[in-house]
């Protein structure tokens, strides 16, 4: 192994402008896309070397389609074209704004331009039970980590005979009914009525409950109210469960209790009930706000005008966004997008321009042939239509052409023969809290 002490990030000397960007996500990606061919050094910082499709993860965790459909090599995205342009694997561990440095586990960098798109991390709202046996879904790991965790529970719900042991392994719980929860639960039943029963005709599959529980008092809170009315509806009429005003109060990767005294055993508890940022150490307290980063119209973070954040971890607040931009895909793109052409103006000695976001629509899916819309104009949509340019919208902003075919192939399978083809444990799934699912790994799974 090699000590970190004889690494570095070995980025080469310049006399151009050295643009750092913490992120290569929708906001990061962007960015840099937009600044091909301009006269700055650009480095880009990730604890992963891929850019991923994000709003295709919940099909990842459910065995939909396999990882490299959804995800693409940063440094083959901004490999040809893309002169002075430098990646590095690296996690940051602070910010000196005031030296105008980038700290890593491996050296500092300085910076003339620096550029957080860090995204965000699950919240947990201070609960370190929760955070601890829950399943979070944000990265690709996380997918993995889902994925091998529910095959493992059915697979273990196969060879055992207890009836109430089997239940607690086909029971799935969902805390959060935004669209990662509502995709997510879609995605489950369509396994429950279409593939489960086949792979292990010895469970009853008919008794699996899928629960979705909301704090709030309708699901979809992001969307309008006729969006989350009508994915209510889709929902029921899957035989999903929901259970609104509730909140999870605990987990012990066994049973989840409710604020309202119900108790659910379950062996997987899947957090999707809210984000904060990520926010590198050495920011003013000031700059942070609602666990983001306050930034004016240039994406500028308060008080630092060679500072920018962009994507989810920024927050601008506009006329019709007091509270920010919402957490979505779009808004990052375009604000990397824009923020590239402003930096662009500011090496011409140009005034910036402010941005402004121009909404194209949400979209969320709730299984086969369903899924709902809101489009600009007060325009909410549902059903088989919607759900077509769900398909289209996707397939259009997923990374590189060779993801592009393997979505429409896996989705034209999945489609007329309802199955899914990655029921693969790769990689075992191993909690160190549940000793019921090390016994069974350590037992089957491990060599």
């Amino acid at each position: 192994m090699i000590a970190t002490d004889k690494l570095s990030l070995n980025i080469p000397d310049t006399t151009k402008p050295r643009i750092v960007i913490i992120g290569g996500g929708f906001a990061g990606a962007n960015l840099v896309k937009n600044l091909r061919g301009s006269a700055f050094q650009i480095v880009l910082l990730d604890r992963q070397n891929y850019n991923g499709f994000w709003p295709l993860l919940y099909q990842v965790a459910t065995a939909g389609l396999e990882p490299d459909a959804i995800a693409e090599p940063l440094r083959k995205m901004f490999g040809r074209g893309f002169n002075d342009f430098h990646f590095r694997l690296v996690r940051v561990t602070g910010i000196d704004t005031v030296n105008k440095k980038v700290s890593t586990i491996i050296g500092n960098l300085a910076y003339d331009f620096l550029i957080i798109a860090t995204g965000t991390k699950s919240n947990y709202f201070g609960n370190e039970q929760l955070k601890k046996f829950s399943l979070p879904l944000k990265r690709m790991s996380h997918a993995l980590d889902i994925r091998s965790q529910l095959l493992q529970c059915f697979e273990q719900a196969a060879i055992t005979r207890n009836d109430s042991i089997k239940q607690s392994l086909i029971n799935i719980v969902i805390a959060g009914a935004g669209p990662t929860g509502v995709e997510l639960a879609g995605a489950l039943s369509e396994m429950r009525k279409y593939i489960l029963h086949r792979d292990y005709p010895l469970v009853d599959f008919t008794r699996m409950k899928i629960i979705l529980v909301e704090g709030l008092d309708r699901v979809l809170p992001q969307m309008s109210l006729q969006s989350g009315t009508k994915a209510h509806h889709y929902l029921q009429q899957m035989g999903i469960t929901i259970l609104l005003h509730t909140l999870v109060v605990s987990y012990d990767g066994e049973i989840v209790a409710l604020d309202n005294g119900e108790q659910i055993h379950t062996s997987t508890l899947i957090w999707a009930a809210g984000v904060t940022g990520i926010i590198p150490a050495g920011f003013p307290e000031k700059a942070v706000q609602r666990g983001r980063i306050l930034v004016n119209q240039f994406s500028q973070v308060w008080g630092l005008k060679d500072v920018f954040a962009i994507g989810d971890i920024a927050l601008m607040k506009a006329r019709q966004y007091p509270n920010g931009h919402p957490g979505i895909a779009q808004p990052a793109i375009q604000q990397g997008t824009h923020l590239a052409r402003n930096l662009k103006r500011l090496l011409k000695q140009k005034p910036l321009k402010p941005f402004r976001y121009f909404n194209k629509g949400t979209l969320a899916i709730i299984g086969r042939n369903r899924a709902v819309a809101d489009f600009p104009g007060k325009v909410h949509l549902g059903g088989f239509f919607v759900w077509l340019i769900w398909i289209l919208v996707h397939i259009c902003y997923s990374v590189g052409f060779r993801n592009k075919l393997l979505v429409i192939s896996n989705w034209v399978y999945r489609f007329f023969t309802y199955q899914r083809g990655n029921r693969l444990i790769i990689r075992p799934f191993l909690r160190n809290n549940n000793e019921k699912e090390q016994e069974f790994v350590k037992e089957y799974l491990q060599e």
